[in-house]
């Protein structure tokens, strides 16, 4: 920030944050220095000193010329600096500045990875403005990175959110998770519902016993009594020897249920039985078993409306759902898409063994303004062929099959402050747990600012 405005905000004994500034104009180098005395500025006139300063000092943000020696009236020398600030320090917020071919060498800067671009001649105040955004960016970033690491142990370490919508069903599973009752997670397909399924587990007294998980709409209904209770030997052609069911195999731990509701209506009766009473009959045997087992089941279908249709049973339904968490649909949870099209970036680039890749804008406003109707599931499919067919360090939008969602033109200056605003909100309210007072706080905003913003970007949260 210019002089002015940083000035009061200083601390006596705080370690004021790094700002790199890379220009090759002694004149230029010294006035920055002078305006931005809330950083530690340090100059570099050219690449080999940028990256020695980089490696030095980590600063979270850099301003690049674009016109370094020996291409002073170029941008080539410039652009290479970048690529190689990015990839040994790619969470850095690099601003590039430049009069060569603005608009073309703007498209490119943000293409490559740039956080913005200012055309030359420099304006101080508002290249500050671009500055201060920058590192309040960068903080929030690198908050969220403490967290997660904080939260790597948790039992829902797996579940990546900044939404206040999916906080709520966290904070549900984690108050339900010490106790015995039955869970029933509802969402359309690809919401999470497994996942939310094994934090439960590992949140739970049952988290040393063993998980079992069963898709019931994935095998055939003549098949799914025996997967389910298993038999004993010889009770039809083929069975050979007596086989464990997947409710024996969750004894002491948990039996998860996918897709409960195409469970057909006569094994829905010996559900009903082994659930009240515990005890299992295999097919073909006499002897009842008795099973300790905690019961979580899922569906994407209207249980409510199939037991008005008679096509599953209310009492079954009252035993299985004594606590029911709806899950909401990816569209529904600001801030999120980004946030985990970040993290499957970071899991699928590292499983390849690619360099560090980073989302275009163009990727963003594609991804944010995508309806996602196969949620999460098709959100991290799409990041996966992105990393294998991105020829570039940028994903483009092109990567992601997301054309038809980035509508092929510019985002205006609205468009994009209002993707940013929701991307820091979000953020803010993951990092404060969901205190709109803490939130604030970060955002270096008023209580009731936040709150009209939040109101204004449709994000939905508690005080």
């Amino acid at each position: 920030m210019p002089r002015s405005a940083t000035s009061a905000r200083r601390v006596e004994g705080t370690e004021r944050p790094v700002l790199l500034v890379v220009e090759d104009d002694l004149g230029l180098q010294r006035q920055l220095k002078w305006a931005y005395d809330g950083y530690e500025v340090v100059a570099a006139a050219d690449r080999e000193a940028a990256l020695a300063l980089v490696e030095e000092h980590r600063p979270d943000v850099v301003t690049l010329d674009l016109g370094l020696p020996p291409d002073p009236d170029g941008v080539s020398e410039g652009f290479a600096t970048m690529e190689a600030i990015l990839s040994r320090a790619p969470h850095t917020k690099v601003i590039v500045a430049s009069g060569h071919g603005a608009r073309e060498s703007a498209r490119r800067a943000i293409a490559m990875g740039a956080f913005d671009f200012y055309q030359k001649p420099v304006d101080i105040d508002e290249l500050g403005f671009i500055v201060g955004r920058a590192f309040h960016v960068a903080r929030l970033e690198a908050e969220n990175r403490r967290l997660q690491e904080q939260s790597a142990a948790s039992p829902l370490a797996e579940v990546v959110t900044g939404s206040p919508e999916m906080l709520r069903v966290c904070a549900m599973v984690e108050r339900v998770a010490s106790s015995n009752v039955s869970v029933l997670l509802l969402g359309a397909s690809g919401t999470g519902k497994e996942v939310l399924a094994r934090g439960l587990h590992r949140a739970s007294p049952r988290r040393d016993g063993p998980f079992v998980a069963i898709n019931c709409g994935a095998i055939p209904e003549n098949l799914l009594e025996a997967e389910l209770f298993g038999y004993e030997r010889g009770a039809f052609t083929g069975a050979f020897k007596t086989t464990e069911g997947k409710i024996e195999l969750a004894q002491g731990g948990t039996l998860f249920l996918d897709e409960v509701g195409d469970i057909p209506m006569p094994l829905q009766v010996k559900l009903l039985r082994f659930i009240q009473e515990r005890v299992i009959d295999r097919i073909g045997g006499r002897k009842p078993i008795p099973v300790d087992v905690r019961i979580v089941c899922a569906t994407h279908q209207n249980l409510k409306q199939m037991i008005a249709d008679g096509s599953f049973r209310e009492d079954l339904y009252y035993r299985i759902a004594e606590v029911s968490i709806t899950i909401p649909p990816l569209k529904d949870r600001g801030g999120d898409p980004v946030l985990l099209a970040n993290h499957f970036l970071r899991r699928h680039a590292a499983a390849q063994g690619t360099v560090p890749l980073r989302l275009s804008p163009g990727a963003l406003a594609a991804i944010n303004a995508h309806g996602w109707p196969g949620n999460v599931r098709e959100l991290e499919n799409r990041v996966k062929r992105a990393v294998i067919m991105a020829e570039g360090p940028a994903i483009t939008a092109e990567d992601l099959d997301l054309v038809d969602s980035a509508e092929t033109r510019p985002v205006t200056l609205r468009e994009a402050r209002a993707i940013s605003d929701r991307r820091a909100i979000s953020a803010a309210l993951a990092a404060s747990g969901g205190s709109i007072s803490q939130a604030a706080k970060l955002l270096g905003i008023s209580r009731p600012t936040l709150y009209d913003m939040m109101r204004d970007l449709g994000i939905d949260g508690d005080a």
